[in-house]
C-alpha cells in the first residue's frame, strides 16, 4: 500500500494475468484518508494498450473508490514476460461538492501553492495458467513400457480379418435360412390354429342345430355345413 497525505493506494503494482489473444484486468483501491473531496486522474505511458475505468473521479472523505484497468488482448508475449509500461496516479484537493463532470485537466497542474500528489505504478505480468508440477518417476520399480496399439494392430489385423470373414459369411447365410424357416413355421402354426378353431365352431353349430331340430335336420343343412368344413380345412391345410 502506498500512503500519501490524500489517498492510500492498494496495490502499488498492477498485476495482469497474461494470456495471448485474451483481455485481462486488475483493480486498485483508492481510499481518501482526509476530510476533503479528492479528485484523481490516472495516466499511462501506453494508452492504446490499456483502458482505465474511471480514469478520473472524486473520492469522498473517508471513502474508497475502485479503479479497474483492462489490458487489451496481445498478439505477442513480451521478452521475459517483463513490461516497461507505467501508470501515474495524480490526486488533488477539490472544492466540496465537486462532481466527476466538473473535473478538468487544469486541476492537476502544479502551480502556485496547490499540492498535487503523484504515485507511479508499474505493470507486472503473471502467467494465466501456471503449469502444475509433474512428479518424476524413478527408474527402479517402473513397469516396462507397454506396446502401443499401433504396434499390436499391425500384427493382429490380418488374423482378425480372417476370423471375421470366416464367421460373417456362413452367419449371413444361416441367418437368412433360419429366418425363412421361422416365418414358414409361424404361418403353418397360425393356419393350424385357425383350422382347429373353425372345426370347433362347426362342431358347436352342429350340436346347436341337433338340439334345436332333434332329428328333423334337413339333409341340405348338414351337407352345406360339411362342405364348409371341408373347404376351410383345405384352405388352411
Amino acid at each position: 500500500m502506498s500512503t500519501g497525505d490524500l489517498l492510500n493506494i492498494h496495490p502499488v503494482e498492477l498485476k495482469f494475468p497474461f494470456e495471448l489473444r485474451k483481455q485481462s484486468s486488475c483493480s486498485m483501491q483508492l481510499t481518501n484518508k482526509s476530510d476533503k473531496y479528492v479528485a484523481f486522474k490516472v495516466k499511462t505511458t501506453n494508452p492504446k494498450k490499456y483502458c482505465v475505468r474511471p480514469n478520473t473521479g472524486i473520492v469522498m472523505p473517508g471513502s474508497t473508490r475502485s479503479v479497474t484497468v483492462t489490458m487489451q488482448a496481445q498478439k505477442e508475449s513480451p521478452p521475459d514476460m517483463q513490461s516497461k509500461d507505467k501508470f501515474l496516479l495524480q490526486s488533488v484537493v477539490a472544492p466540496d461538492g465537486t462532481t466527476t463532470k466538473e473535473i478538468t485537466s487544469e486541476m492537476f497542474n502544479k502551480e502556485g501553492e496547490k499540492a498535487v500528489e503523484e504515485f507511479k505504478l508499474r505493470v507486472v505480468y503473471i502467467p494465466a495458467n501456471p503449469p502444475s508440477p509433474v512428479p518424476e518417476e524413478s527408474d527402479e520399480g517402473s513397469s516396462p513400457p507397454r506396446p502401443s496399439v499401433l504396434e499390436n494392430g499391425n500384427q493382429d489385423s490380418s488374423l482378425l480379418d480372417a476370423v471375421s470373414r470366416t464367421l460373417e459369411e456362413p452367419e449371413e447365410k444361416s441367418f437368412e435360412t433360419w429366418s425363412l424357416i421361422s416365418r414358414l413355421t409361424e404361418e403353418k402354426t397360425s393356419a393350424l390354429q385357425q383350422n382347429l378353431k373353425l372345426q370347433h365352431e362347426l362342431e358347436l353349430m352342429r350340436k346347436q342345430i341337433s338340439k334345436k331340430y332333434a332329428g328333423g335336420v334337413s339333409l341340405l343343412v348338414v351337407f352345406l355345413v360339411g362342405l364348409f368344413g371341408i373347404l376351410v380345412g383345405y384352405i388352411f391345410k
